[in-house]
């Protein structure tokens, strides 16, 4: 078995054996089962658009529409798994049942591009008429789509979770999380490149086949690190504590506060308690929950109606989840940038020329291989020189608010490249009379739609692993994981409003007809554009308000490390 931590993070007393558990030794089972989840998904999701025109004859707005819903769904679920991983199961039972429900989704999206009856005849030569897949037909990849993003839904972001529990400091934690997404990105960008390939030029069926098998080696890895890995013992339902601190304010809302100290109740097996001295004053509301009235505790110094009585400490853990949700609502539009570029390139690559030679042409699913590696090549820059000459230079390390910060002036920018190219594009396919031949090339090569692509990686390597790092810092020790996966919820929430958006233009303008070059998709990304730049400014905004807490204290710690060590 593994060794046990407990909830808050701090290590208990333990055998000799169980101390070496942890630490660096178990990052290579983490990354290969990392690699092998990511590049599934990668995989078979990327090229899923496609897959769905070409093979389901369906509408590529439709499809796009499709892709995004299911998109969000893996983004939004993880904090369900993060749930239950900090409550009920520890990430280690969450990550390899997971896996094992991703595998079976995977099979059934295989099964539909190698048993004949579970996809549509094709399409008859020089006729633009295509008959439409069954109900049964669309059950089926409808069912093993959902599958196989609950998988995956479970399995991305506890990883995380389980990594960063095996390490003390937080430095070590900041490494973990950029190896964490190198690694993340690498292995995506593997699957859009090598299986997107294999899917479109040898056989969907095969690409689907060798999906499903690097899932299973990943899963073997995971199993074969059992006996290292340091667990984080299961504290019970975190939010019952949150819960309880909005119970016992109401319930108290008529007591007048206390100036002192020791009118406030402190947990007295609570380690974080020790540092405690008066309740913040920020949210002063929230304090009577922790305000001790007759009857609230016994002999012992236990609470006798813990719906009555909050510890100080439950208090400002309730306080840092209000301090920090202005943040998190600003990064919805931020992420929204990934979704909105990634997929309506996918339809401007079907329309141009993506021949890199006479037997070589580019997959329109493999698009998305720039933003990855965009995003891979520079956070090995960012790590490895921008960061510690940033740190030489100024003597400290770069906040997260300060890479999130930047993430958003690359988006930002990224989207306005994209309706320059866009409106290019466009005027080359009316220069030459293809607005009413959707399946004539445009010519205009490929590449063009690279820079756009670039600059959003750029965008995702400053501002991914900032937040991740925030929230993991900053939230409760007690929903670490669940702080792991907010990330993840906002990428959701980012492609169900990227989803509702273009909903929306598609029935109030003719900007996204079913044929892009007689629509006006530059206009698209020039709203979106528009929309970063109000809200990078609400951003600023609430950087600006917003106290570091953890972050402060962990860089305190560490550089009192560092002097102790000179």
């Amino acid at each position: 078995m593994g060794g046990e931590v407990s909830g808050d993070g701090e290590e208990q007393i333990l055998p000799e054996s169980a101390r070496k558990q942890g630490g660096w030794t178990t990052f290579p089972f983490i990354a290969g089962t990392l690699m092998g989840s990511s590049i599934a998904v990668s995989g078979w999701a990327n090229n899923l658009i496609v897959y769905m025109i070409e093979k389901f004859h369906v509408r590529s707005i439709d499809a796009t529409q499709t892709f995004n819903i299911a998109a969000a769904s893996t983004s939004l679920l993880p904090v369900i798994a993060a749930i239950l991983a900090d409550s009920l199961l520890g990430c280690y039972s969450v990550i390899w049942m997971s896996s094992l429900v991703s595998i079976l989704g995977i099979i059934i999206i295989a099964l539909t591009a190698i048993l004949d009856p579970l996809w549509p005849q094709p399409c008859q030569n020089g006729s633009s008429m295509c008959p439409m897949p069954s109900k049964v037909q669309f059950s089926v990849l409808y069912s093993g789509i959902a599958l196989a993003c609950i998988g995956v839904a479970g399995t991305r972001f506890t990883i995380a979770a389980m990594g960063a529990n095996q390490f003390d400091n937080s430095k070590d934690q900041r490494i973990f999380f950029n190896w964490f997404a190198v690694t993340w990105y690498t292995s995506m960008v593997f699957g859009a490149t090598v299986i997107v390939y294999i899917e479109e030029n040898v056989s969907w069926g095969l690409g689907y086949c060798l999906c499903v098998a690097v899932n299973v080696i990943g899963l073997a890895i995971f199993l074969l690190g059992r006996r290292y890995y340091r667990r984080v013992k299961p504290q019970g339902s975190p939010f019952t504590s949150l819960a309880q601190v909005v119970i016992a304010t109401i319930l108290k809302r008529k007591f007048p506060l206390s100036s002192r100290a020791e009118d406030y109740y402190y947990q007295k097996d609570g380690p974080m308690e020790k540092r405690a001295s008066m309740p913040s004053k920020s949210f002063g509301f929230l304090n009577h929950a922790a305000l001790e009235t007759e009857g609230d505790t016994k002999v012992d110094g236990s609470t006798a109606k813990s719906r009555r009585l909050c510890s100080v400490q439950q208090v400002e853990d309730f306080k840092n989840l209000l301090r920090i949700f202005p943040l998190l609502s600003s990064s919805i539009i931020l992420c929204n940038t990934l979704p909105v570029v990634s997929t309506l390139t996918i339809l401007q690559a079907l329309t141009v020329d993506r021949r890199l030679g006479p037997d070589l042409k580019v997959p329109a699913g493999s698009m998305i291989v720039f933003i990855l590696t965009s995003t891979v090549i520079n956070l090995t820059f960012i790590d490895w020189f921008l960061f510690p000459l940033w740190q030489k230079i100024t003597s400290r390390s770069p906040m997260p608010l300060q890479r999130i910060g930047l993430g958003h002036l690359f988006n930002m920018t990224g989207m306005a490249v994209a309706f320059l190219v866009e409106s290019k594009r466009l005027k080359l396919a009316q220069t030459h009379h293809l607005s009413d031949h959707p399946g004539s090339s445009v010519p205009m090569f490929v590449l063009w739609l690279v820079p756009q692509l670039v600059l959003v990686g750029l965008g995702e390597a400053f501002h991914y692993p900032g937040q991740v790092t925030l929230y993991y810092q900053e939230f409760p020790k007690p929903l670490r994981s669940t702080a792991t996966a907010m990330i993840s919820v906002v990428v959701g929430f980012a492609y169900y409003l990227s989803t509702v958006v273009i909903d929306l233009v598609r029935r109030v303008t003719t900007w996204l007809p079913d044929n892009i070059n007689k629509g006006r998709l530059g206009n698209v990304y020039l709203m979106f554009a528009m929309m970063q730049l109000f809200n990078f400014f609400y951003f600023l905004f609430c950087a600006k308000c917003y106290k570091y807490q953890s972050v402060e204290e962990g860089n305190k710690s560490n550089n009192e490390s560092s002097n102790a060590e000179k």
